[in-house]
C-alpha cells in the first residue's frame, strides 16, 4: 500500500465485477480508493443493461462501498467544460476534472484506468497513473 489515493475509474471497477479478461490487480483493494459519484451510477447502468443485477448485485456494492465518493462540485464541473489534452468522453471529462481537484487540493492520486483516451488525457495533464 502506497501513499495518497488512487481514483478508481469504472473501466477498472467493472473490469474487476464482470471478471473480464484483464482485472485490477488484489492489491489495489487494500489502497483508498476515491472516484466521483458518476462511479456508482456508471456500475448500476451497466448492470442494468447487461441484465446481471440479480447475480452483481452484492458484489457491486461491496465494491462502492469501499470507494470514497467526491460529489460533483462547481469546481470538477466547471474544469469537465474546459478542453483536455486528448479528446475525451463528457462522463471521462467529469472523472478526469474531479481526479484533478483531488491532486489540486493537495491529495496524491493516481488514476486506476483501462481507458486508453483516459490515460492518455491523464498523462498530458502530468497526472500520475496506478498500474493496470
Amino acid at each position: 500500500m502506497s501513499e495518497g489515493f488512487v481514483y478508481l475509474d469504472t473501466s477498472a471497477a467493472l473490469a474487476h465485477l464482470l471478471a473480464e479478461d484483464v482485472a485490477p490487480p488484489d492489491g489495489i483493494w487494500e489502497e483508498p480508493l476515491v472516484s466521483s459519484r458518476l462511479l456508482e451510477y456508471e456500475v448500476w447502468t451497466r448492470l442494468h443493461a447487461r441484465d446481471l443485477v440479480a447475480t452483481h448485485a452484492e458484489s457491486a456494492r461491496i465494491l462502492l462501498a469501499g470507494v470514497s465518493k467526491l460529489e460533483l462540485v462547481e469546481p470538477v464541473v466547471a474544469r469537465a467544460a474546459e478542453a483536455f489534452p486528448a479528446p475525451v468522453r463528457t462522463l471521462d471529462a467529469l472523472h478526469l476534472a474531479s481526479l484533478l481537484f483531488l491532486v489540486e487540493q493537495g491529495q496524491p492520486t493516481r488514476l486506476a484506468t483501462y481507458d486508453a483516451r483516459m490515460r492518455e488525457a491523464a498523462v498530458g495533464m502530468g497526472l500520475e497513473l496506478y498500474p493496470l
